[in-house]
């Protein structure tokens, strides 16, 4: 009985041995080949460009486990926009600066005649001023979504910063749409006046009168405020769209649509806000008289004739025109 005891023990003891061996043995088959789930699942992110399953709340985009594209996004967001935003407004100012130290303001040539003409009526100023001064804003509060944390956030402290950011946030909400609605309304203002011609091509090869001390003829618009005005009409409808699609997230597509609107609505909010410096530059310090045509409304004649002397004869013409007289009905 002691052998038949000692036998059954045995036996037990190896079948137990055996069990436990043939449980471990998936662990040791995945030991064996680690990166065999990794491959799988690069390929399915290849195909399918991410990896969701099924939920049972309303909200079918939770379902959503791994988008691979959004690691690009913010590596663009963190580093790429960054570098653009940079080069583009911190090359500009420095280009600006060693202009004016070069080049020196724009000056008039015959001096002031003392007699001036209308150049812009209220309402266009109107709509210029509201339109611009919500651009400033629009550009300073979305500065500090892309270099607020780095720049400004060990400056302020965190809760000055978080407090600033979210006021910046509301602002750059709401003051979207009088900044669109100023888009709009310069289109239709001056689309008439900026439609390109063959003077402009000449007021080009001459350098409009900021390169050298030539004055090429121009009309109400130059070539270089219609390429103001259609950078204003332009890369302000797209930050414009791109930015509502932003907004009002989902509305118009998924994760990956708002992705590239973000990328396409910073990156044309740089070069905008780099451009916006040198029109600012021109109307300002860089030519004289300029700031009076916004300002007042009115210009200096001897600067119309120097700058745009085919509007200032249209104009004189239009004063010349006879005007029909009235008789008075008895």
């Amino acid at each position: 009985m002691a052998c038949f005891a000692r036998f059954v023990r045995l036996v037990l003891g190896v079948a137990g041995l055996l069990l436990l061996v043939s449980a471990a043995s998936p662990s040791v088959a995945q030991q064996v080949n680690p990166t065999a789930s990794a491959v799988k699942e690069q390929q399915l992110l290849q195909e399918l460009n991410r990896v969701q399953g099924r939920v049972s709340i309303p909200d079918q985009r939770s379902g959503v486990l791994e988008q691979p594209a959004g690691r690009e996004w913010r590596e663009f967001r963190n580093v790429t926009l960054r570098w653009i935003g940079g080069i583009a407004i911190l090359g500009m100012l420095a280009a600006l600066v060693i202009f004016y130290l070069s080049r020196g303001m724009v000056r008039l040539q015959s001096g002031r005649s003392g007699r001036t003409i209308v150049r812009f009526s209220a309402f266009e100023r109107f709509v210029h001023w509201m339109t611009a001064t919500c651009f400033i804003i629009l550009a300073i509060s979305g500065l500090n979504v892309t270099f607020g944390r780095p720049l400004l956030l060990p400056l302020i402290g965190h809760e000055a910063f978080s407090e600033w950011s979210q006021w910046a946030k509301y602002v750059h909400n709401y003051l979207s749409f009088p900044f669109t609605i100023g888009v709009v309304l310069i289109f239709l203002m001056w689309i008439a006046g900026n439609i390109p011609n063959k003077v402009d091509v000449d007021w080009i090869k001459r350098g409009g009168g900021i390169v050298g001390h030539d004055h090429p003829p121009a009309y109400r618009f130059n070539a270089g405020q219609k390429a103001i005005y259609w950078i204003v009409v332009i890369g302000g409808g797209l930050v414009a769209a791109t930015g509502y699609a932003l907004m009002f997230p989902f509305y118009l597509s998924g994760i990956e649509g708002m992705q590239l609107a973000q990328i396409v609505h910073s990156i044309v909010a740089m070069l905008f806000t780099a451009v916006m410096l040198a029109h600012i530059y021109i109307g300002t310090i860089g030519m004289e008289g300029a700031f009076e045509a916004m300002g007042s409304g009115t210009v200096d004649v001897n600067w119309a004739r120097e700058h745009h002397n085919l509007w200032l004869e249209e104009e004189n013409a239009r004063d010349a025109r006879p005007q029909p007289s009235v008789t008075a009905a008895e």
